[in-house]
């Protein structure tokens, strides 16, 4: 089972990932992300951004030509950093 789980790990960290503001939205081309469609993404707990994926090595390119400019990019320990925020993490009642 440990083998399995470094395994899964491994597979995440040879992703980047992006917060990009919601409004950009209708300029993502899922074929080119890790998410299959606006209904598959993560919002933010305001509403206001979501979070793309991609493999390392290859960028895609509604980013590289300017169509869409990230909030700001990270790894998978970054992302994982960043969900467990008050911003992408909703308090519990």
């Amino acid at each position: 089972m440990y083998l399995t789980n470094l395994k899964n790990i491994n597979m995440h960290n040879t992703k980047t990932y992006a917060v990009v503001n919601l409004t950009d939205i209708d300029l993502v081309d899922f074929s080119q992300a890790g998410e299959s469609s606006a209904f598959t993404i993560r919002k933010s707990v305001d509403e206001t951004q979501f979070t793309l994926k991609w493999e390392n090595g290859y960028t895609p390119t509604f980013i590289t030509d300017g169509t869409i400019t990230p909030v700001g990019t990270y790894d998978h320990h970054a992302m994982l950093e960043l969900m467990a925020t008050p911003a992408w993490t909703p308090e519990e009642e």
